[in-house]
């Protein structure tokens, strides 16, 4: 089959209101992202997903929507986001899109008018019932909410500010569809698309993912916008499993390019359990996802790769080492380890100068609205104060949002003004000036990463093997393709051990120590370290 651009592509995802302040307002804005493209550059990445910079009232951060076709002030103008656009393409870079389609802001007008009357014709929009089932809001408590004006309820899966659309209304269904086209008309490279598994919901019965529905509304959807143009398209998926993957991305059913799926971010959550409930890591268990999610996709559908997002801790604070001597070590063995599998590659800002989670033991330092409401939840069930803080520390989405680290300058470069959210106070010691400088940091061994992907046909379309599965240190795996072989072997720990394997005849692509400790077959591995090595006949 045809090699699609995206599958030799690498992203990299930009929060905006985090990545680069421009007018010193202390929040980050396009007119700034367009300023560091040359950073992006050189990293030498080929997309940007770019987190939502529509109007909104940033209840949750943007993620609630009030026009779809309208920049939020606060970011900059329409034809900020056009130059944008206009310069990544002069770079060879695309912009991707966050659609976000489950549900709107309750300050839309769609939500203003469905709730004047039942009889408005945009009352339809959204999902109304006289009488609330037990469903609960993914931020907690119901997720429904009384409006005295119609006397009836609305769903919100997430805050009360952000109602769910109704997707069994057609002419709701074609609003949508004409305003993808209107961003697809202005030049954009594809959509991320947020929690798109629920908008198949069956409220009714209790159904939010994976609705019966669902992916008839994604083939329409292919139909009235993408299907026939080539672009990126990913959607976002918690509820996505072996059984059903296939059928969003398996290119005969013209659905996605790809999607998100979240079985390994789960890995050190308590099963049956809140997400917050915390548990270590088992690495044979992760083992066991990654290899599984390598052999589902295999003829089936695509990967992406990826250990951070704008909803996820820090990888390196979350599997790696962030304290003290082996920080760079364990980001680059973690990037290693990733970046060889088959797929599509995501960066979120700051993975690649190896941003660690923000550690603060006052609530208010959390501004997001699931943080806060957690707090308050475990708080009033009987939780300490200091174990609720241990799961924010560890779990809190706020982690991956903290200001972007560019230099030692004050608030780590990323404004003049008052940040929007406190800097990370390590970024005297972590920030990419400083990994600029270094030709042995974390931002050259992803670059050495992106640039293997785009050289290396094996990287991009090998099979893969995992290797010595019940290792519980070394995380070790093949890629094959015709006469070529890749091989990645990780020291996931901080304790040396050693393993027996013959290199004979292979070259080193890259590694995080400037050398290898390789004696009559056996392979020495210091504290987290990575080789990718390849053989060719």
């Amino acid at each position: 089959m045809e090699e699609k651009w995206w599958q030799s592509s690498v992203v990299y995802q930009i929060y905006p209101r985090s990545f680069y302040d421009s007018n010193q307002d202390g929040i980050g804005d396009i007119p700034g992202i367009i300023e560091k493209l040359d950073y992006l550059a050189e990293l030498g990445i080929d997309v940007i997903w770019l987190n939502p910079v529509f109007q909104s009232p940033n209840v949750d951060n943007g993620y609630d929507i009030s026009d779809y076709e309208a920049v939020n002030p606060e970011y900059g103008t329409m034809e900020d986001l056009r130059l944008l656009i206009k310069k990544c393409r002069a770079r060879g870079i695309k912009v991707i899109l966050d659609l976000v389609v489950n549900h709107t802001s309750d300050q839309h007008v769609w939500f203003q008018e469905a709730k004047k009357s039942a009889d408005n014709p945009y009352h339809d929009y959204y999902i109304w019932r006289k009488e609330p089932n037990d469903l609960m809001s993914n931020f907690g408590g119901s997720a429904w909410e009384y409006v005295p004006e119609v006397d009836q309820y609305y769903l919100h899966f997430y805050s009360r500010q952000q109602p769910d659309l109704n997707w069994e209304n057609p002419r709701m269904r074609q609003d949508i569809y004409k305003m993808m086209n209107f961003w697809i008309h202005e030049g954009i490279g594809g959509f991320r698309m947020d929690v798109i598994d629920l908008i198949g919901k069956v409220p009714d019965q209790n159904i939010k993912e994976n609705g019966p529905h669902l992916h008839e509304y994604l083939q329409e959807m292919a139909r009235e916008t993408y299907g026939e143009k080539d672009l990126l398209t990913v959607g976002e998926t918690w509820g996505a499993a072996a059984e059903n993957a296939k059928l969003f991305c398996d290119p005969r059913r013209k659905e996605l390019s790809m999607i998100f799926q979240f079985e390994q971010i789960n890995l050190d959550k308590v099963k049956g359990k809140h997400r917050w409930d915390l548990k270590e890591l088992d690495m044979i268990e992760l083992k066991d996802v990654l290899s599984k999610w390598q052999s589902v996709m295999e003829n089936n559908g695509w990967n992406s790769l990826f250990w951070n997002n704008h909803d996820l801790p820090r990888i390196v604070s979350r599997w790696g080492n962030d304290h003290g001597k082996y920080r760079v070590l364990s980001a680059k063995m973690l990037a290693i380890l990733l970046h060889g599998m088959k797929g599509t590659p995501y960066i979120y800002q700051g993975e690649e100068i190896g941003m660690t989670n923000f550690y603060s033991d006052d609530i208010s330092d959390y501004p997001d609205i699931e943080t806060q409401q957690v707090y308050k939840e475990r708080l009033d069930q009987g939780f300490s104060k200091e174990d609720i803080l241990r799961s924010i520390h560890k779990k809190a989405r706020d982690n991956g949002r903290t200001p972007m680290q560019w230099s030692q300058a004050e608030n780590a470069g990323f404004t003049k003004g008052v940040p929007w959210m406190k800097v990370n106070p390590n970024y005297q010691q972590v920030n990419a000036a400083d990994c600029l400088e270094h030709k042995d940091s974390i931002f050259y061994t992803y670059q050495t990463l992106i640039r293997l992907r785009k050289e290396s046909r094996v990287l991009r379309q090998g099979t893969y093997r995992l290797i010595d599965r019940e290792n519980p240190n070394i995380f070790s795996y093949e890629r094959i393709l015709e006469n070529q072989k890749i091989m990645v072997i990780c020291n996931f720990y901080q304790e040396e051990t050693k393993y027996e394997v013959s290199l004979e005849g292979a070259r080193v692509l890259t590694a995080n120590y400037p050398d290898m400790e390789y004696r009559s077959g056996i392979l020495c591995l210091r504290a987290y370290e990575a080789v990718m090595l390849i053989w060719e006949k």
